[in-house]
């Protein structure tokens, strides 16, 4: 029997990027593990992507193209093949850029893969080059981007291997245990070595539970508490005058404002007992080196990046930016950036379309976004229906007779049911791609190592066919999967000395850095050269250019909009304000996203799908352990099953996201969140949510 063993990469909405290694045998796939030669992954694989080989072998995978021949969302299919396909979706685009021109098609996409090839040159090039409307990829990470690049000026992050120095780390909105686990085996070297863990977070996470010590603040009040931990740093004189007056911009006009945020007040807004800010300000303050590591649940709500731009002031107001062991940790995406024109071929293509904002999808197909209005839809990557915010209003949008709808999955999602056109797509076992971690500083490439089953086919090949059927005959809408990669490779001088062979050979290969540490040097690549805690560029975008000035408008539940109990919801009218209860939806501990929420063993690990409720506000609403209860607000309502755990703060209830809604009752936890817009670059508010509970019999 013929034995190979092939590397790779993991696809997946993930900062670890793990290397994979798949054994094949005469053409199947029997096994996969880490790779051990990667030196994060370290040759295991987080308890998602273990049973990896499940999902490349599902029942119900997507193997030929579908037509739909029933009503929208009926589930009525018949097998076509892609030539008819193709050219039924060539045909149906060119009528619709005759009379309504290119932006009346929107391409949906995200990260149900991450790679360079069928993700970012997927959802550049052939768009580009058509003209249609662009994408404004806003649901995850947006005002976190904006609030560090315009604070620090790129979003660069120590390597996991670094906290093995730090003498304090505080975990902020943040459950790596769950999102980000190879992290973790570092994390428990620098405890075992003394370390002291601090995990701030409304919910008692598993991370939370390993740690030295938990705080929970009110949700979206992150920045308030990191301004009154400021506060006392300065009254106390723990704060390093001299590194501020060398290395930052607009700290005067910073320690001004920090006069708002006394341990009393800051108290109030947060809910964290004014003993615990004193003792964690003092914490951070004497205790070095200190990390602060977060990720992109702090930024979901509508204060995001001010919250994030707070939070960022911390470690400028003890001097820890450039210190091994001590800093920021969020992201090492602007590290080894991709050259854009190579990405976009912009110079080759019409001026660019209108942008879309992505969390407003549903009222973008129904109305927002005219002249001309959205008549089709072509989603890969991506699951809106069970991901995106206030997914109710989605569906309305994708049941309009007169919106041609293509989806391009390995299965029949949610959103898949809705589509007029199915084309069945590759796994990650099945394509060629390139991947850039946004925790790691390691490119990993990813060979091959199955043929693709039925007749699946990539992002990248079905652009090819979609640009050779629209008679698009641009070379660089034709390159292989590899020729990309070159192209790619070849054009960024942030990859100098990376070549093709090298990473087929090596599999995984750091990214060239001038600095191990970021910011070792003193300086930082904003338009000043220091940290700006004072950002003009923030000003001239309408944007308050300190920390510390947040919304303070809360989310009505959506009643405003729907003029009371709306079409998605069976509950009763309108419940009083003070009954509300503030719902956050964080990552799955079994699931990326949606991505493998329709493993059988996945599920099963996961359980029903539940609301964790405080036991104060269950015995309120007279609801108890294991009850089916209805959570609901003006914009839809969802069936849970209440699990009472004091790991959640009073008023806060907490129901994982990722659920498909087909596999959950009709619906999932997005038929309650907002697409409410949040403070910078359009970002989603999903944690700013509020929502009525009820007992069901």
């Amino acid at each position: 029997m013929e034995r190979l063993l092939v590397r790779g990469a993991c696809p997946h909405d993930c900062p670890d990027t793990c290397g994979l290694v798949t054994e094949v045998q005469d053409g199947e796939a029997v096994s996969i593990r880490g790779d051990p030669a990667n030196p994060v992954t370290g040759g295991w694989l987080c308890a998602k992507v273990r049973p990896y080989l499940h999902h490349v072998y599902h029942p119900d995978r997507l193997l030929y193209p579908l037509r739909r021949v029933g009503p929208k969302g009926s589930g009525q299919w018949q097998r076509i093949g892609w030539e008819e396909a193709i050219a039924e979706i060539a045909a149906r685009w060119k009528a619709i850029i005759a009379e309504s021109g290119p932006e009346a098609i929107l391409p949906y996409f995200y990260s149900g893969t991450l790679g360079l090839v069928q993700m970012t040159v997927s959802s550049a090039r052939l768009w580009n080059r058509l003209g249609t409307s662009r994408m404004e990829r806003t649901i995850c990470c947006a005002a976190a981007f904006m609030a560090i690049r315009a604070t620090l000026g790129q979003c660069w992050s120590p390597p996991y291997s670094d906290v093995v120095h730090s003498k304090l780390v505080l975990i902020w909105g943040h459950n790596p245990v769950s999102t980000a686990p190879h992290f973790m085996p570092f994390l428990r070297q620098a405890q075992h070595a003394g370390c002291h863990v601090v995990v701030i977070d409304p919910h008692r996470t598993p991370t939370a539970a390993g740690a030295d010590w938990h705080l929970a603040p009110r949700p979206g009040t992150d920045g308030a508490l990191a301004m009154g931990l400021a506060h006392v740093l300065v009254a106390e004189g723990m704060h390093e005058p001299t590194w501020l007056e060398e290395h930052t911009v607009g700290w005067p006009l910073l320690r001004e404002r920090l006069a708002d945020y006394p341990p009393q007040r800051t108290a109030k807004i947060t809910g964290v007992p004014e003993e615990d800010i004193l003792r964690l300000a003092r914490l951070y303050g004497t205790r070095r080196p200190a990390l602060i590591k977060i990720a992109d649940g702090i930024n979901r709500n509508r204060n995001g990046g001010q919250n994030v731009r707070a939070i960022c002031a911390l470690p400028a107001l003890i001097g820890q930016y450039g210190v091994r062991g001590g800093g920021l940790a969020y992201s090492t995406g602007d590290y080894g950036k991709w050259d854009s024109e190579a990405i976009n071929h912009w110079r080759e293509c019409p001026p660019p379309g209108r942008s879309v904002n992505m969390n407003r999808l549903g009222a973008a197909l129904l109305g927002e976004v005219h002249n001309p209005p959205l008549r089709a839809l072509y989603v890969f990557a991506a699951n809106p229906v069970a991901s995106t915010p206030n997914s109710a209003r989605i569906i309305q949008g994708l049941l309009r007779p007169d919106l041609f709808t293509v989806v391009h999955e390995l299965f029949l999602t949610d959103t898949a049911d809705y589509a007029d056109i199915v084309l069945p797509a590759t796994s990650q076992l099945e394509q060629t791609d390139l991947h850039k971690g946004y925790g790691t500083t390691l490119l990993t490439y990813n060979s091959p190592a199955l043929a693709p089953r039925g007749e699946c086919k990539s992002n990248w090949e079905v652009m090819g066919l979609l640009a050779t059927a629209l008679g698009l005959q641009e070379p660089w809408l034709h390159q292989s999967a590899d020729e990309v990669i070159e192209e790619v490779l070849h054009t960024s001088p942030a990859l100098r000395g990376i070549t093709l062979a090298r990473l087929k050979a090596e599999g995984a290969v750091p990214i060239p850095l001038d600095e191990a540490t970021p910011f070792a040097n003193g300086r930082f690549p904003t338009p000043s050269g220091k940290v700006e805690l004072y950002s003009q560029k923030l000003a001239d975008q309408g944007i308050d250019p300190l920390p510390g000035r947040f919304r303070d408008d809360e989310d009505d539940g959506g009643w405003s909009a729907s003029g009371g109990v709306s079409a998605a919801t069976t509950a009763p009218a309108r419940l009083p304000s003070e009954e509300a209860l503030h719902l956050l939806t964080p990552a799955a501990h079994h699931f990326v996203s949606s991505s493998l929420a329709n493993q059988a063993g996945l599920l099963k690990n996961a359980g029903t799908p539940f609301v964790e409720i405080h036991p104060d506000d269950a015995a309120r609403r007279g609801i108890r352990n294991g009850d089916n209860v209805l959570v609901y607000n003006g914009r839809g309502e969802c069936r849970l099953r209440a699990v009472l755990t004091e790991a959640t703060r009073p008023g806060v209830v907490i129901s994982p996201k990722g659920r498909w809604a087909k596999l959950a009752g009709g619906a999932n936890v997005n038929w309650t969140t907002s697409d409410a817009l949040a403070d910078m670059a359009g970002q989603s508010t999903f944690h700013s949510n509020r929502v009525w509970l009820r007992r069901l019999d």
